[in-house]
């Protein structure tokens, strides 16, 4: 199923900048909506105050944190799986960037 996605969304390897459209566009999706509702802190009075695109690019770029993905849950269930798709759309996304990167760089 991954693999049938992989190649749709990025035109099988040959158009890597296609995932990077579908990022901004998640990234778009998941500031509204991240913004329209009011998360919950994990630890109250501690953390940085919730971000909604900050948010939203912790849970899009699986390497690093950017400290808002630990920091906040929601109690709303299509929210948190909203969350939960971001997170393994930005997985599948981030592979096919860095695929097609290695492809262009290993041609020059």
């Amino acid at each position: 199923m991954w693999g049938h996605l992989l190649d749709v969304t990025v035109g099988y390897g040959y158009r890597p900048w296609l995932a990077g459209v579908w990022i901004l566009a998640l990234t778009s999706l998941g500031t509204v909506s991240f913004g329209a509702h009011s998360p919950v802190p994990v630890k109250q009075g501690e953390g940085a105050p919730f971000q909604p695109l900050v948010y939203t690019l912790d849970l899009l770029i699986p390497i690093g944190g950017l400290g808002q993905r630990t920091a906040w849950y929601w109690t709303d269930d299509s929210v948190q799986w909203l969350a939960y798709l971001l997170i393994a759309f930005g997985w599948v996304l981030t592979t096919a960037v860095i695929a097609g990167v290695t492809r262009t760089l290993q041609k020059n």
